[in-house]
C-alpha cells in the first residue's frame, strides 16, 4: 500500500494545547447529511463512551475516530442482484481485504440489534467472497469487478493481473481477516444470510491457496515483480520470492505492510492462519454440516502450528523462548517487528495466543525494545514502525497494540498520552509520525488506524473505566 504524506507546513498548527476547554474541540466528522453510513447503535455507543472520558481532547479524538469508517469509507449498493458493501481504506480508493475487515471490526458486537449494521456486514462478507473468487492472491480490489486497476503504482506490475484487482501482492493475512470477520459476525448475530454457496466456495479457495503456498510441490502459481527503486516492492527469483524449505508453513511473499518478506515463512501470518482455520472449520460444520471440510481445516491448522513451533521459535541468552518474525526453514531466522497487524505485537490481540502466554509476553517485550531495529524512541513518543515509511517513523497502531495487550494501568496511560499528543492537531490518527516531530506524518485519512483507536477507547471504557476518568 502506498502512502500519502502531510507535513507541518500543510497542517498550519503543531498541536492543540491540553489546557483548552471542551468547547475548543469542534467535531471533525462530516455533517450528518454527508456521512456515508449512519448507525443509531454506533451513535449511542459514542455518546455513552464519550461521557466516561474526563479529558476533553481525548473525548474529541475518540468521537472523530471511532465512526470514521462509517462516516467516510462505506459504499452500499448491489452486486449481482445481492446486497453489496465496498469499504475503501481512506485516502486510497480501493478495498483491501485486511483493512476493510479491520475497519468494521469494532461494530460487530452491535449488529445483532441493528438492522442497518447487519445490512452492511452482509454486503461486505459477500463482497469479500467475490474478491477472493476473482483472485485469492490479490490484496486489494476495485469497486467494479470488471475494471482494470486505477492505482498508478500497480499499472505495470508483472503478474497475472485480473479485472477487478487493484493490487496483487500475496499476503496470508488477506485471507485470514475475512474469516475472522465472518466468524465474529456469525457468532454475534446467528445470521446465516450472507453465508451462501459463493461464500462457501470462496472458503474452499482459501484453503486451497494456503495448501498451494506450502509449496510442497514446486513454487506454485503466484509470481510478482514491480519496476520500482524501492526493493521491498518486488520479489526475487523471477517474482517467486526468496527460497524457503517446504516444512509445512505457508509462504507469504508480502507482509501486511505490503512490503516484501525477507524470508517467506512469515510467522505472525502463519499463526493468524492457524487461528482463522480453527474458526473456519467449526463454522462451516455448523452452517453446512461439512465434516470433511472442517476436518481439512483442522488438519491444516495443526500442521502449520506444529511447523511454527518447530521452525519459528527463537531463544534468548537465558534460553527463554520468543517468536521469530520470519524464517526460511533452513535455519535462518529474522527478529524484528512491524507495526502492521499481524505482527508480533498484535498476536494476542488477533487471538493467535492468550494474552498471558509466556512466549508472547517475552516476544512483546523484545519487540518494544532496541532488539527490534524498527523500534523508535524520540522526544514525542516511542513505538514500532517498519520499512514501509522508514526509520524514525512511529506508527500509532503499534502504540494501540501495546495498550490492547497490556496488563499494566501505568503502561496504558502512557500509551494514551502518546496517542493524544501526537495527532498534530488534526483530531485523527495517522499511519506514521516522526519520533521527534508529530507534525511530520503520513496519511491524513487512514480509517483503520482511526477505528482501531476508537475500539481501544471503547474497550477501556468497558474494562478499565478508571483510566478514562483522569
Amino acid at each position: 500500500m502506498m502512502s500519502f504524506a502531510l507535513g507541518a507546513a500543510t497542517l498550519g498548527a503543531p498541536g492543540l494545547s491540553l489546557a483548552k476547554s471542551a468547547s475548543s474541540f469542534a467535531s471533525k466528522r462530516p455533517v450528518p447529511g454527508k456521512r456515508k453510513f449512519v448507525s443509531k447503535s454506533v451513535e449511542q455507543l459514542i455518546a455513552r463512551t464519550k461521557a466516561k472520558i474526563a479529558d476533553p481532547e481525548l473525548a474529541w479524538i475518540f468521537e472523530n475516530c471511532f465512526p470514521n469508517t462509517l462516516d467516510t469509507t462505506v459504499e452500499l449498493g448491489t452486486l449481482r442482484g445481492k446486497p453489496d458493501t465496498f469499504v475503501v481504506t481512506g485516502d486510497i480508493d480501493a478495498m483491501w481485504l485486511r483493512d476493510s475487515s479491520a475497519q468494521v471490526w469494532p461494530y460487530v458486537s452491535l449488529a445483532k440489534e441493528d438492522a442497518d449494521l447487519r445490512r452492511l456486514f452482509r454486503g461486505l462478507i459477500r463482497r469479500q467472497a467475490v474478491c477472493i473468487a476473482i483472485d485469492p492472491y490479490a490484496n486489494a480490489f476495485l469497486p467494479d469487478p470488471t475494471a482494470k486497476t486505477n492505482l498508478d503504482w500497480a499499472q505495470q506490475d508483472i503478474t497475472d493481473m485480473r479485472p477487478g484487482v487493484a493490487e496483487r501482492k500475496w499476503e496470508i493475512d488477506s485471507l485470514c481477516y475475512p474469516i475472522r470477520l465472518a466468524a465474529a459476525y456469525w457468532k454475534a448475530t446467528g445470521d446465516r444470510e450472507p453465508f451462501d454457496d459463493d461464500w462457501r466456495a470462496a472458503m474452499r479457495l482459501v484453503v486451497k491457496t494456503f495448501r498451494e503456498q506450502q509449496r510442497k510441490d514446486g513454487h506454485g502459481p503466484y509470481h510478482f515483480q514491480r519496476r520500482s527503486p524501492i526493493p521491498t516492492e518486488s520479489l526475487f527469483l523471477g517474482g517467486y520470492g526468496s527460497p524457503a524449505k517446504p516444512v509445512g508453513l505457508i509462504h507469504s511473499m508480502f507482509r501486511p505492510s505490503d512490503d516484501a518478506c525477507l524470508y517467506p515463512l512469515f510467522i505472525p501470518a502463519n499463526l493468524f492462519a492457524v487461528y482463522a482455520l480453527r474458526e473456519l472449520g467449526p463454522m462451516t460444520q455448523a452452517l453446512f454440516g461439512d465434516t470433511a471440510f472442517a476436518d481439512e481445516c483442522k488438519a491444516l491448522a495443526d500442521e502449520v502450528q506444529h511447523a511454527a513451533e518447530k521452525y519459528g521459535v527463537m531463544r534468548d541468552e537465558q534460553g527463554a523462548e520468543f517468536w521469530a518474525y520470519e524464517v526460511d526453514g533452513y535455519g535462518n531466522q529474522l527478529f524484528m517487528d512491524d507495526a502492521n497487524a499481524p505482527g508480533l505485537l498484535s498476536l494476542a490481540y488477533l487471538g493467535c495466543c492468550p494474552l498471558d502466554d509466556a512466549r508472547f509476553r517475552r516476544t512483546r517485550e523484545l519487540a518494544w525494545s532496541t532488539r527490534n531495529p524498527y523500534f523508535f524512541k524520540g522526544k514525542a513518543a516511542e513505538g514500532v514502525g517498519g520499512p514501509h515509511e522508514g526509520l524514525r517513523m512511529i506508527w500509532p497502531m503499534s502504540i494501540m497494540m501495546r495498550a490492547f495487550t497490556s496488563r499494566d494501568d501505568a503502561e496504558i496511560r502512557q500509551c494514551l498520552h502518546w496517542l493524544k499528543t501526537t495527532h498534530a492537531g488534526t483530531g485523527f490518527m495517522h499511519e506514521a509520525f516522526d519520533q521527534d516531530d508529530p507534525a511530520h506524518f503520513t496519511r491524513p485519512w487512514f480509517a483503520w488506524a482511526n477505528t482501531l483507536f476508537g475500539e481501544l477507547i471503547v474497550e477501556l471504557a468497558d474494562k478499565r473505566p478508571a483510566l478514562l476518568r483522569g
